[in-house]
């Protein structure tokens, strides 16, 4: 289990993200724009190297919704690997079944 202090450090990435998406957006549509000035393409880099590094959505990292468990994250599920195996065992994930050949 990860710890709390983890998840929520996570958790207040995600505000920062959807805070600053917009604003990170513009200056990177004016960035890559081919008929921007280079001195606006310059203060548009140096403005986006000001903003939180938190507000970055690479920084949020994908974490299992039970427990918070960091690797091994299936997206289909929003689970880690050993959660999704020890659920479908238990019969807690409808639709899924262990595999026998």
């Amino acid at each position: 289990m990860a710890s709390v202090a983890k998840i929520a450090a996570n958790e207040r990435r995600k505000v920062l993200v959807a805070r600053w998406a917009a604003r990170r957006a513009e200056l990177k549509r004016v960035i890559a724009h081919p008929s921007t000035s280079a001195h606006d393409r310059a203060a548009a880099v140096s403005a986006l190297a000001k903003l939180p590094r938190d507000g970055s959505a690479t920084r949020v990292r994908n974490r299992d919704a039970a427990d918070g468990r960091p690797r091994g994250h299936l997206r289909k599920f929003g689970l880690s690997r050993v959660r999704v195996r020890q659920m479908a065992h238990d019969g807690q994930l409808p639709g899924v079944r262990k595999s026998s050949w």
